[in-house]
């Protein structure tokens, strides 16, 4: 197979069996010791996604990422020699690589080296399953590889004496570039292909009102997705379970809408990922109503609140009405509330949860255990009374038969 051909049917990325791999991470001035610590969970969880098994994580404190090692050559000494004394597969880096720092990182450590957009990357590509996803997937690697290329032949590029070295270096790298400059540019078109289609299939759904959920990653939208709209969704205790938009008509009574299930967001998601996916997130933009999923478990939930509102503001979709959801009520209770407290007490601290929520967030929040189907009635009458007011401004003078 080409080399060039990523995301070819038979990839699969890590999951080749299970891998054994040290995380490295710094603490700068940018990111504090618990942002780091936060950040290597959440690179766990993405570790584990790609199928493989986290064994140590390595911290530094530095001003600024090493130009040529990324970590300092104390902490780039102490990693090697674990590395070699464990049996470690890989090492994955929570920050961007340079080409030039992968290369050296290789040499020095004689391991796989990946950096957080290249584990992303792998999952997205063994996650993807329809054509436009795949493309979506293949277009990221794509530009992700473009400004790396650069690593692949500077040992041709430094030998400047010998006759005929550098030359064909210099042809080589550019033959590189070019082969992938007209992959992204081929693939480009396929894309545009695609969001035609796709648009023209959204203007064919008619004028239905449309809710999408939208949330981080791995906060129970698919689970949601299942019980609202009564129909199987793929839905998993893993990062980006769901890649490709799923929509389903549901309907309420008498009254139906379309309702969305989409890739999550992720802090730290690649540019040209965001760029990528920016058609399967049209969706989103297109909506009249987001349903914002919040796993209220979350030690960071806050923090994911923000990322989500973030990408929202990006994607241009900042104004559209939106409801919030807090899921997960179970695994709360689970973990923060001690076997000690007696049943009143349980109640009057939800009770206090739910009306700080209410008050931060406004009036339209919804505290739900998609799981355990808890307070589902709720969630679903506001979800009717939000649709059809929305029903009632736009056929403001009839009754809406379907």
């Amino acid at each position: 197979m080409n080399e060039w051909n990523l995301g070819e049917k038979k990839k699969q990325g890590l999951k080749k069996g299970i891998e054994r791999a040290v995380l490295v991470g710094l603490v700068t001035q940018n990111q504090t010791m618990e942002q780091v610590e936060e950040y290597l969970d959440e690179l766990d969880f993405l570790a584990e996604t790609a199928g493989a098994k986290t064994i140590k994580r390595f911290i530094q404190k530095l001003g600024q990422p090493n130009r040529r090692t990324f970590v300092g050559s104390g902490k780039l000494a102490e990693i090697a020699e674990y590395v070699e004394n464990n049996n470690i597969d890989l090492v994955i880096f929570d920050d961007d690589l340079s080409g030039k720092q992968t290369n050296i990182l290789e040499e020095e450590l004689k391991r796989k080296i990946l950096d957080r957009s290249t584990l992303i990357l792998d999952i997205f590509a063994g996650r993807a399953q329809t054509a436009q996803a795949k493309t979506q997937v293949e277009l990221a690697q794509m530009q992700y590889l473009l400004p790396r290329l650069r690593g692949l032949w500077t040992h041709l590029e430094r030998q400047r004496g010998g006759i005929g070295m550098r030359g064909p270096g210099e042809k080589e790298i550019e033959t590189d570039r070019r082969i992938v400059r007209d992959k992204i540019t081929l693939l480009k078109k396929k894309l545009e292909k695609i969001d035609l289609q796709n648009a023209t299939r959204r203007k064919n759904r008619g004028q239905l009102v449309r809710v999408a959920l939208v949330g981080y990653t791995n906060v129970g939208k698919s689970t949601l997705m299942t019980i609202l709209s009564k129909a199987e969704v793929f839905a998993e205790n893993k990062l980006f379970a769901t890649l490709d938009t799923t929509v389903r008509k549901v309907v309420f009574g008498q009254m139906p809408f379309l309702l969305s299930d989409t890739v999550g967001f992720i802090r730290k998601l690649p540019t040209h990922l965001i760029e990528s996916f920016k058609s399967t997130l049209d969706e989103v933009r297109e909506s009249d109503l987001l349903v914002h999923v919040v796993d209220i478990a979350h030690p960071n939930y806050e923090d994911h609140i923000h990322v989500v509102t973030q990408t929202l503001k990006d994607l241009n979709a900042e104004s559209i009405p939106t409801l919030l959801v807090f899921n997960k009520m179970d695994l709360y209770r689970k973990r923060y509330f001690d076997d000690m407290l007696d049943d009143a007490t349980k109640v009057e601290i939800e009770e206090e949860l739910k009306s700080s929520m209410t008050k931060h967030y406004g009036k339209d929040t919804v505290f739900v255990s998609a799981i355990n189907k808890e307070n589902m009635s709720t969630l679903r009458e506001k979800l009717r009374v939000m649709v059809n007011d929305m029903y009632s401004v736009r056929y403001p003078h009839q009754t809406k038969f379907w």
